[in-house]
């Protein structure tokens, strides 16, 4: 680059004491004698001024001397041309550090937008981590629960088998008592039904001897001692017709003894009838209460495989989000590693 003040008169001055030295006075040597200053193209104008103000005619040197004056024209144009390239690349450098900026701020945004989102997929996966563990732990309550509550059904049902053996129990034996009772009360009438017949008969025979006895004392009064003597008979057999009769008091008295141990058994049996009646209403809570269970296990087991559900869709949506988040993070680290021309190639 020229410096500042370059005059022309400057430049006439060192080709001037050039010649004077006998020095052809090119471009590079006159620069040397200025201190290696200025700019050649400034100084090939100058010289290419002086000499057109000194004369159009020809002047006579040596073939040496024009072709070192050739050679210095073509290397002041090509250095002319050559810092035109390198203003024009300047340029372009210029205009693409320019787009190298705008593609950088860009860039910028993209990654801070990317950050942000980022930051928004983690917070969300945390919240879906969250969720996970909530739902993870619901399902091992209702797991718990579902454990007790099939504890609680095998509890109940063994509970439920031993009614059922008690209550067969309480059947066979209110059966066998039931037959007893028949058994005994078809003993009673078999027994009173004799005696009845005997006492019938033996009242009939009285009867029978007391017409005799009365035919024959109408018959006959002159039998007046007899018949004293029989009615002593007919008392003695009245007597023990009173024996007899006082027996059959006492077997009557025993029988209802016999009838009121009878009674005592049908007690039992009525007692035995009710705790079988208290057995099946316990036997039919139970039974409610075996639904109500079986009901709950069905509840819970549909909350197991609704909770199993969530808990599936939540490990879907995690590693979708995890995956999201690695796309997103091999994304940024190819914008940080890849150079914005290779981003924009167009430019």
């Amino acid at each position: 680059m020229a410096r500042a003040g370059l005059y022309k008169s400057d430049v006439q001055r060192a080709r001037d004491s050039l010649i004077s030295q006998s020095i052809y006075p090119s471009i590079d040597a006159v620069r040397t004698a200025l201190g290696n200053t200025g700019s050649k193209t400034t100084i090939h104008k100058y010289l290419k001024e002086l000499e057109d103000e000194e004369g159009a005619g020809p002047r006579k040197v040596s073939i040496s001397s024009a072709l070192q004056d050739l050679v210095e024209r073509l290397s002041s144009r090509l250095y002319d041309e050559a810092e035109e390239s390198v203003a024009k690349a300047k340029n372009v450098l210029d205009r693409r550090e320019q787009e190298y900026v705008h593609a950088n701020r860009l860039l910028q945004d993209d990654l801070s937008a990317a950050r942000e989102a980022l930051q928004s997929l983690e917070a969300q996966l945390d919240r879906e981590a969250e969720s996970h563990a909530e739902t993870r732990a619901a399902l091992q309550a209702e797991i718990v629960a579902r454990h007790t509550a099939e504890q609680q059904v095998i509890g109940l049902n063994e509970r439920l088998g031993e009614n059922e053996q008690h209550r067969r129990s309480l059947e066979e034996k209110h059966a066998h008592a039931r037959e007893a009772l028949e058994h005994y009360r078809q003993s009673i009438k078999d027994q009173r039904d004799q005696d009845q017949r005997r006492h019938e008969q033996q009242m009939h025979q009285v009867q029978a001897e007391l017409r005799q006895l009365q035919m024959v004392v109408s018959g006959k009064h002159e039998e007046v001692t007899r018949l004293n003597q029989e009615g002593a008979r007919l008392v003695a057999e009245l007597s023990h017709t009173k024996q007899s009769l006082y027996e059959q008091q006492s077997q009557g008295r025993k029988m209802e003894q016999t009838i009121e141990q009878l009674r005592t058994l049908q007690q039992q049996a009525v007692d035995m009838e009710r705790q079988l009646v208290s057995k099946t209403a316990e036997l039919e809570v139970m039974t409610e209460q075996l639904s109500g269970v079986e009901s709950q296990m069905a509840s819970a087991k549909a909350r197991v495989h609704e909770l199993e559900l969530q808990l599936a869709d939540a490990n879907a949506r995690v590693q979708a989000q995890e995956q999201i988040g690695e796309q997103l993070r091999r994304y940024i680290d190819n914008i940080l590693i890849t150079p914005p021309a290779a981003i924009h190639p167009n430019n």
